[in-house]
């Protein structure tokens, strides 16, 4: 079954998962989050251990920041399928869509935004500590949201279509 496209700001979002790992060798995990509408890269927050508790803070945060999404879309991780994650979708009525086993597809668009991801920031930086990957990760994520033109946006930056997406709704008669 295909999954629908978003049909406005805050209707659908996606979360997902990307390992590094610091210079002296210690893993880390990053815990990435994008509104399907407008691409715009939610939150990147990195952890040496990242766990349900840890997504539920994430989205707890942008719930403050942006309202709430309908729907998050997410694989089957154990971290998505926690008691923690459970309750807080159901706590804020917010449905979690998981992906069929073995179809990253199922969440295209937060693959293609990990692979940007890896490609842009995690491949080209040595992190010295994990305060100083939250550095970089943050200027990756303020330059792909404001700099970054998509083709599924007519070319503009996530930022620049959730700007004129919002304006277009005020202006709108209802």
């Amino acid at each position: 079954e295909q999954r629908r496209p978003a049909a406005e700001r805050n209707d659908i979002w996606s979360m997902d998962f990307v390992a590094d790992e610091l210079a002296d060798g210690r893993r880390f995990r990053t815990l990435t989050v994008i509104d399907l509408f407008t691409r715009e890269c939610l939150a990147i927050d990195a952890g040496q251990s990242l766990g349900g508790h840890d997504v539920a803070a994430t989205l707890e945060r942008l719930r403050f920041e942006r309202g709430l999404p309908q729907r998050i879309y997410c694989d089957n991780g154990t971290e998505f399928v926690s008691a923690a994650m459970d309750r807080w979708a159901y706590t804020n009525q917010v449905i979690l869509d998981f992906s069929r086993r073995g179809t990253p597809t199922d969440n295209a668009t937060i693959e293609s935004l990990n692979g940007r991801f890896r490609e842009e920031c995690l491949n080209v930086h040595w992190f010295a500590s994990l305060e100083d990957a939250e550095q970089k990760i943050d200027a990756f994520r303020w330059d792909y949201n404001e700099n970054h033109p998509h083709r599924a946006l007519k070319g503009l930056s996530p930022n620049e279509y959730a700007r004129r997406a919002t304006t277009t709704a005020v202006d709108s008669p209802s």
